[in-house]
């Protein structure tokens, strides 16, 4: 009595979940044999912005002919000079999701949203806001004038405006906002972040939790930039999935490079 009322009681379920009038092995069946259905075109899919073969899709800003290179799939950036490569077109609203480790110690990065994507005389990076890629033991290797390590808050993935662009931090750390929950793995493993970027609000997701975000930016349009800063770090599954516009002053949008 007791396995046929399990049966009963498993197939009541399955029919509330696939249709009451649908025994669960013939909604397997029609489920295996129905055709998938076409995606609409109006429809935002992510889109890769780098395809494990070369660097198009990307400009060099201010770095050398040897700091960006492909190997075995991988986006390899040198570290020297420092310095940033541009995507070709600007971004609005988009969920970014990339993935990146450093190959040393302390080592430095990051990836701008909404940058000019140029870089003013006598700088080295550009006007934007920087999603900051520091492997743990940077703390350690640039310590306060008393000889302590820097703020924790240094290598949690913090978000911040950079040369010129304001914005309001949601967990401060003077200007800049700190992630809630250190989640960033150390060197030669992979960290994946997920940046959701709408209407001046940028939200970072760090190994599969949201720990991070920022608000009231000054620029809400403009070039993604990946950044060169000393020390070797690589990239992989670059993708951006497009977002509806917003509303946006021409003053929050970076001009077009021809």
């Amino acid at each position: 009595m007791r396995k046929v009322t399990w049966r009963l009681s498993c197939t009541l379920v399955l029919s509330l979940l696939v249709g009451p009038t649908v025994w669960p092995l013939a909604a397997s069946k029609a489920a295996e044999q129905a055709p998938a259905s076409p995606i609409p075109a109006d429809v935002p899919q992510f889109v890769e912005l780098f395809n494990g073969r070369d660097l198009t899709g990307w400009v060099d800003v201010n770095t050398g002919r040897d700091t960006w290179a492909v190997k075995d799939g991988l986006l390899v950036c040198s570290g020297q000079p420092i310095g940033v490569m541009r995507s070709e077109k600007q971004y609005e609203n988009f969920v970014l999701h990339i993935e990146w480790r450093h190959m040393q110690a302390g080592g430095n990065s990051g990836v701008f949203v909404w940058s000019e994507g140029f870089v003013p005389p006598g700088t080295n990076l550009p006007k934007g806001m920087e999603v900051q890629m520091l492997e743990l033991d940077w703390v350690n290797q640039h310590r306060t004038k008393d000889g302590e390590p820097q703020h924790i808050g240094y290598i949690s993935g913090e978000l911040f405006g950079a040369n010129g662009l304001t914005a309001t931090p949601d967990n401060p750390r003077g200007s800049r906002s700190m992630s809630r929950e250190l989640r960033c793995k150390g060197k030669g493993e992979w960290n994946v972040y997920d940046v959701v970027c709408a209407d001046g609000t940028v939200k970072l997701a760090i190994n599969g939790k949201f720990v991070n975000s920022i608000r009231d930016s000054s620029m809400r349009k403009g070039y993604l930039c990946l950044e060169s800063e000393g020390s070797e770090i690589h990239f992989r599954n670059i993708r951006i999935l497009e977002l509806p516009p917003g509303i946006t002053t021409p003053e929050q949008i970076a001009k077009v490079i021809e």
